[in-house]
């Protein structure tokens, strides 16, 4: 069967990747405002959306601690109306949500599905919210669903808001010695290409609930600036004043679907450089 399948956010990092890798899948972008419930709608109608990847959204944390109430409006509000005209023309077979780790309290010990959630940032709670709508509405629908709790990465196309393009930023500078702290932290990075892949299989699978998406494997803040600043041959110099915070997925679920990420982290930095 051929798919019409709407995409939301795909001029994002993730959304763009997507469609240029994955050029056999009938993808058709939405291009109105999803917090416009006649945008929605006459996407849905007029394109006949049988599956949905909803990955539009507010993202980075940094922006959405300085606009809450816009960030409430795409991530949360967007989601829920999407959801409520799905359900109306009750015509989609599968719905995927990009959903992120930010929705679990940090933890020394891996991340699995069934994790307490306790948001460790406003953006993580906006999308907590729009997840549990989905949930709630799509299964009382009885529409499939896949909601994704995707990890950290990083691109190109990222600006120097996130983590690892912002220590690459400070490299290139022409201070000679660069400070950093508050770099204690252990985070799970992954290169858009195996998230890519990760979505695609799920997307074949139609696969249903919750999946992690992450490399397993936690990597030190302060390791990737010694990998980018040895890259540049700059100084640097750390001061720590902050507890340690770890946030690393648990991926066997997903691995059971016969995926496994094919980049680390010196080769994610390298592609990014």
């Amino acid at each position: 069967m051929k798919f019409n399948c709407g995409i939301t956010g795909h001029t994002g990092v993730l959304g763009s990747e997507l469609i240029k890798k994955y050029r056999n899948i009938n993808f058709i972008k939405f291009g109105g405002d999803i917090t416009n419930k006649k945008n929605v709608r006459n996407w849905l109608i007029n394109k006949n959306i049988n599956i949905i990847f909803h990955l539009a959204a507010l993202v980075p944390t940094r922006i959405v601690k300085r606009n809450p109430k816009k960030a409430n409006k795409v991530n949360y509000l967007g989601t829920k109306i999407l959801v409520d005209e799905v359900i109306n023309l009750s015509r989609v077979k599968w719905f995927f949500f990009s959903s992120t780790s930010h929705v679990y309290k940090f933890s020394k010990k891996k991340i699995n599905e069934k994790a307490k959630i306790k948001p460790t940032t406003f953006y993580g709670l906006t999308k907590f919210k729009a997840e549990k709508y989905i949930k709630e509405n799509l299964h009382k629908a009885k529409i499939p669903f896949c909601v994704a709790r995707i990890f950290s990465f990083t691109s190109k196309r990222q600006t120097s808001e996130y983590v690892i393009p912002n220590i690459v930023k400070k490299a290139k500078s022409k201070e000679k010695i660069i400070y950093f702290k508050n770099t204690n932290h252990y985070r799970d990075f992954l290169s858009t290409n195996d998230i890519c892949r990760a979505i695609n299989l799920l997307f074949k699978k139609k696969a249903n609930g919750i999946y992690n998406i992450g490399s397993g494997k936690k990597v030190l803040i302060s390791d990737i600036i010694k990998i980018v600043f040895n890259k540049y041959n700059k100084i640097y110099k750390i001061y720590e004043n902050n507890k340690a915070t770890c946030l690393v997925a648990d991926n066997s679920k997903i691995k059971k679907l016969k995926w496994k990420p094919k980049n680390n982290i010196n080769s994610i930095i390298n592609e990014l450089i």
